[in-house]
């Protein structure tokens, strides 16, 4: 699919490193839940409501300024490894990947801005900035809700705000999110003490992909859980609170691994570099946490010859439907293990 095919030509823009703490933050999001009032939510519509939730939101979409030129995906249209791979590129959820009928997505051409159609709640809006950037992310997906907000009519509550799918997205239905990069804390083994302490004060800790995903090389998804009684300025204020006080427990943590293992640090950060250089067959999960340690080596200044833009995009890049997608055909594990191996060995040789 030409549409599918432009988007893994060049990087999604918040995969670049020219931004706050961005080697140890590769990402921000902020989303928001919206459904149409008086329309059933999308697990308990029928079929024909489904297709008028989406055609009615699909043109009110296309008139919103804010994503002009958007692109349109149906997943009704395309195939698994097709709805797969944007689940890769964090465009759609693995919840849209299963249940696609009458789904659409709705994607700016830099990837900064989309829009799930008929997932848990008929629109998920999100916006993504690349580094530590909550504000920013949230300044842009405010200007769009207004816009979408003057098309259609939301179900909105004057007591408990705006109605969703879930309950605990109820209120302000705004989910704010960093990807942030743990290895010192992982390798001191704090990890689970600081992941504990996140959840008492009731944030949420996911892997990549969010719920039900794996959490692999050292990088952890955490945001709120709140969404009823804050407001939405306080909700980002709050995280981005939290969040620099992780980033500040894992430079601690790196700074006592250099003093306590620095030879033993280096030794583990080259071999993962030497073998990403040289290695002829890896899985993803293994390139993952070779990544993760290259990663570590460009934050303390140990490896120069390596950006970090080249890192994030291999994040995305050497999934496997994105592997499938350049080299235009269905491969088995062992042949892409080889062409992921391949693709690395180009990008950073």
């Amino acid at each position: 699919m030409s549409t599918l095919k432009a988007l893994i030509e060049k990087p999604a823009l918040w995969l670049s490193s020219e931004s706050e703490e961005s080697e140890l933050v590769l990402s921000s999001r902020v989303r928001i839940a919206r459904n149409l009032d008086k329309r059933s939510f999308t697990h308990g519509a029928s079929a024909q409501v489904l297709a008028e939730i989406r055609d009615e939101s699909k043109a009110a979409l296309a008139d919103c300024p804010a994503i002009a030129g958007a692109l349109v995906i149906d997943m009704d249209e395309i195939s698994e490894s097709d709805r797969m791979l944007l689940a890769e590129r964090r465009l759609i959820s693995l919840e849209m990947v299963k249940n696609f009928l009458h789904r659409s997505l709705v994607a700016v051409p830099d990837e900064q801005i989309s829009i799930m159609i008929n997932e848990e709640d008929h629109l998920r809006i999100q916006s993504f900035e690349p580094g530590f950037s909550l504000q920013k992310a949230f300044e842009r997906i405010g200007g769009l809700d207004n816009e979408v907000d003057a098309r259609l009519c939301y179900a909105y509550s004057e007591d408990l705000g705006y109605l969703t799918a879930c309950p605990t997205n109820v209120g302000t239905g705004l989910r704010v999110s960093a990807m942030v990069h743990l290895p010192g804390l992982v390798h001191n083994k704090d990890i689970g003490q600081v992941l504990d302490g996140l959840r008492n004060i009731r944030l949420t800790v996911r892997g990549i992909y969010g719920e039900g995903s794996d959490i692999i090389g050292n990088f952890f998804q955490v945001s709120n859980s709140i969404t009823l009684g804050l407001s939405e300025e306080d909700t980002v204020k709050n995280l981005e609170g939290h969040i620099r006080k992780v980033l500040e427990f894992e430079k601690k943590a790196r700074s006592v691994l250099l003093k306590k293992a620095r030879s033993l640090l280096e030794d583990k950060i080259w071999r993962a570099y030497g073998i990403l250089k040289t290695a002829r067959l890896v899985t993803a999960k293994e390139a993952m946490s070779l990544i993760s340690a290259v990663r570590l080596g460009i934050g303390l200044g140990i490896i120069t010859d390596c950006r970090l833009s080249t890192l994030n995009e291999l994040f995305i890049m050497i999934q496997p439907e994105h592997l499938q997608k350049l080299h235009e055909r269905v491969m088995k594990a062992e042949e892409r293990d080889r062409a992921r191996a391949d693709y690395i060995r180009a990008r950073l040789c």
